[in-house]
């Protein structure tokens, strides 16, 4: 794919990322007000998901017509242009929904196996990490990198979880870093803590199972913010979720480590 079309199409999606961050944070706003259903234990889904869900699709079909849209709430739309956005429209609904000001709207662009665009919008503190493959990682218009020169002892990893795995491996993972001499820390949104991986905030960040809408965009971030993650091919991942470890370069290998021992189901 020409990198002008990438280019353009990295230039839509952070303008349609910031315009559904506006509209989820009006929606935060009165989150007491909103209607909310239980899809199942301690995963739930609001009007504002689906809402914000639908503003992106339109936006995207609009602007980049021929491209597909695979999203968390509503049917794939499939695109001619191999070219394919994956959305969340926000991740940490439960945080969300409680009126804690922890999640994020996300967006990745994909093309054949690789993810080529990720962007995950914070607009509850005024930040978009944003990025395209080989062009480096920002929040806003910030150079953002990994933390450097660290050991597990000298930082936070991110430790996700959701009642798609079991719930030893999260309690098993959380006793081998404390173990370790290492801080864990969750904050209910695996996107956001993977920014915070990108931009130095957490030394690593791992989750048993991560959907495709969850972990795509943060991925690349963590990537071209210097960091190391595991090789995954995206449509594999838009098709069945699977497994993320990010991390720093110097922890990345400790890290994989504990949490390769941490989860059951582990390859």
């Amino acid at each position: 794919m020409d990198l002008r079309d990438i280019d353009r199409r990295y230039d839509v999606a952070r303008r349609i990322a910031s315009e559904a961050g506006a509209l989820a944070r009006d929606y935060f706003l009165r989150f007491d007000a909103l209607r909310v259903e239980v899809k199942s234990h301690q995963d739930f889904v609001s009007e504002a998901d689906k809402a914000v869900e639908l503003f992106i699709r339109d936006a995207l079909a609009r602007e980049l017509p021929d491209d597909g849209i695979v999203g968390e709430e509503h049917a794939p739309s499939a695109g001619d242009s191999g070219f394919t956005w994956v959305i969340d429209p926000i991740d940490g609904t439960t945080n969300f929904v409680h009126g804690i000001p922890a999640w994020t709207v996300v967006l990745a662009g994909v093309a054949g196996p690789r993810t080529e665009i990720g962007i995950i919008d914070d607009p509850m503190h005024g930040q978009q990490f944003h990025c395209r493959r080989g062009g480096g990682a920002y929040a806003n218009a910030r150079p953002i990198s990994v933390l450097r020169g660290r050991t597990l002892q000298n930082g936070s990893v991110g430790i996700g979880f959701s009642g798609r795995t079991p719930a030893a491996d999260i309690t098993r993972l959380v006793s081998a870093v404390v173990d370790a001499g290492g801080v864990f820390y969750r904050n209910g949104s695996g996107a956001l803590s993977l920014a915070y991986v990108a931009s130095g905030r957490l030394l690593g960040y791992a989750e048993a199972h991560m959907n495709a809408w969850d972990c795509l965009a943060g991925q690349l971030l963590v990537a071209e913010a210097g960091g190391c993650v595991e090789d995954q091919d995206a449509q594999q991942m838009i098709a069945e979720g699977g497994r993320v470890i990010a991390a720093a370069p110097e922890v990345f290998g400790a890290y994989r480590g504990l949490a390769l021992s941490a989860f059951a189901r582990a390859p």
